[in-house]
Formats: structure tokens, sequence, C-alpha cells
């Protein structure tokens, strides 16, 4: 379901604290787009890519960790209420991976969300489309909730 590209310095975080952020970064992405972070077929298709990089601001090396996520979904997954619930979450999880209060993390995250279009996903050597995501990953009901969830953001609804 999502593919998120976490881009983090090494030894940002100790071994264990930064594996931990992964896990909670996935699980904030799988809760948000389907409602359920212990749905095992959602959490076996969640993918995240950790780029490590050097990090330089206004020119300068950083003086503490930048954190970005790119969180890649099919179209439909993000709404208002959603994209403000992933920030929240996946910073959230910054500053528990940090041990520290939100306010001290919060402006060294950056969370890019990205909608590709229907049609435009691939997946198992084929092109998927949201419905059929919905309707593997939820059961029945989830092609139904995937209509309404594209139908909305066409502005049919």
């Amino acid at each position: 379901m999502p593919m998120i590209d976490a881009t983090i310095a090494a030894n940002a975080l100790p071994p264990d604290a930064e594996a931990q952020l992964f896990k909670d970064v996935t699980d904030t992405v799988v809760r948000i787009e389907i409602g359920d972070a212990g749905n095992a077929k959602a959490q076996a298709a969640s993918w995240l890519f950790v780029h490590r990089a050097d990090l330089h601001v206004g020119g300068q090396a950083a003086t503490a960790p930048r954190y970005r996520f790119v969180v890649s979904v099919p179209e439909g997954q993000f709404d208002p209420d959603r994209r403000r619930q992933m920030v929240a979450g996946v910073t959230a999880a910054v500053a528990r991976a940090e041990n520290r209060p939100l306010d001290d993390v919060a402006g060294r995250v950056w969370v890019v969300m990205l909608e590709i279009p229907d049609g435009s996903w691939g997946a198992r050597g084929r092109v998927v489309r949201l419905p059929d995501i919905l309707a593997g990953l939820l059961g029945e009901g989830g092609h139904a909730e995937a209509m309404k969830r594209l139908a909305v953001r066409a502005g049919w609804e």
C-alpha cells in the first residue's frame, strides 16, 4: 500500500530507537489509510525505504538531526483530516524516538504526502487500482470504500 521514503542521517538515533521509529511511522500510515495498524496484509504491503543523508541548513552542517518522510499512496487515500493526522502522527513518532518533547522536534520533521493517480500504481507486474487494493486489504466493503474515496476526490460527491 504505502511507499514511505525516510531520509535520516546515519547515527541520528540509536539503532533500537531508529527501528522503533520506522515501525511507528509505518503503523501510523497504515492506521490512517485503512483504520487498522494491525492489518497483516497492509503491513506486508507497506514498504519503508531508508535514505541516509548529510544535511546542511543555510549552507552549514545541521547541528541536530532532521527527518524527512515522503509517504506515497494511491489516489483517494488522503483527505484534509488524514493529512493532518499523518503530519501529527509522524512528528510524534520522531519525538518518541528522540525521547524529547514534541515542540523540541517538530521544527526538524518534514512530512510530504503524495497521491499517485489512480491507474498509475503498479505491483506484482500489473497496474493496480485503489478499489482492487482496498478490496484485497479490507475484504467485503473495501471496493465500495475505494469508489467512495475516489468519487469524493473527483468531486462527484
